[in-house]
């Protein structure tokens, strides 16, 4: 049987039941992985590990929980731990940050975008140290390109994506103690359902179309064109192999070129 890059190695990907999430898992999965997904739809799971079963012929788990609360990582955390006996590589992709008008927000979307993207990856990066630890994994953090070109009509992603970024380089020090390698990823505009509910809601704003405001986008940031969730995964899938262990601590930005500064 030929052997191929992720064989035996044991990947955890959150809001992997779909998007970016589910397109990381699916290509582990294609290079040898034994994945194990955690999201909340457990409908939306089943599907997901039911089509990565049949097209990488890898066998696919799932855990269904809150991710936005500790209890839910916590359940997470002890179900990967029975399905898989630990973890090599952590991938912390889910999240759900709702843009809007500032005055118009209502403080409980700040709060909802925080819980999940970013305290629900602080705790799964605390819970699963000592099994990356023992493997000298990898943690790679799905943040995002707002983080560094803050929007006044999506300041929850802004802020949350900005701060996971600053957890993750700090965590990247702990990684130089623990030879866990660290880094996270800011995707552009890619298509998912995520982007779509973006776009859908911010016509509804602006009193527009969404193809208006779609063709805005791709104009204002001069892209060629839209990423796509295998583009970020194949992405992350080179981060985390043996010739990308050198790389560490860093934020890497792919959006096509849309983002104008250089840091």
């Amino acid at each position: 049987m030929e052997s191929k890059l992720f064989s035996g190695k044991k990947v955890v990907v959150t809001g992997g039941s779909k998007g970016i999430g589910y397109a990381i898992a699916q290509r582990f999965a294609s290079e040898g992985a034994r994945v194990h997904l955690l999201a909340s739809n457990t409908e939306r799971l089943e599907n997901a590990v039911k089509a990565i079963n049949a097209e990488t012929g890898q066998k696919a788990g799932f855990c269904a929980q809150d991710l936005r609360t500790i209890e839910g990582c916590e359940a997470a955390y002890i179900s990967t731990l029975k399905d898989m006996g630990g973890a090599d590589i952590l991938i912390n992709s889910a999240g759900a940050t709702k843009g809007g008008r500032f005055l118009e927000q209502p403080d409980s979307e700040m709060l909802d975008g925080f819980d999940l993207k970013f305290h629900g990856a602080v705790r799964l990066c605390r819970l699963f140290w000592p099994a990356l630890t023992m493997a000298k994994g990898t943690v790679i953090n799905i943040a995002g390109g707002f983080a560094r070109t803050p929007d006044p009509d999506y300041m929850v992603g802004g802020a949350v994506n900005a701060a996971l970024s600053n957890f993750t380089k700090a965590l990247a020090g702990q990684g130089l103690r623990d030879d866990v390698n660290v880094n996270w990823i800011h995707p552009g505009l890619t298509v998912t359902d995520r982007m779509d509910e973006i776009l859908d809601r911010r016509a509804e704003m602006e009193g527009r179309t969404r193809e208006e405001v779609e063709s805005e986008a791709i104009s204002n940031e001069g892209l060629r064109q839209l990423g796509t969730p295998e583009g970020v995964a194949a992405l992350v899938v080179f981060l985390c192999g043996p010739d990308a262990r050198h790389i560490h601590g860093a934020g890497i930005t792919i959006d096509g070129g849309g983002s104008k500064g250089y840091s």
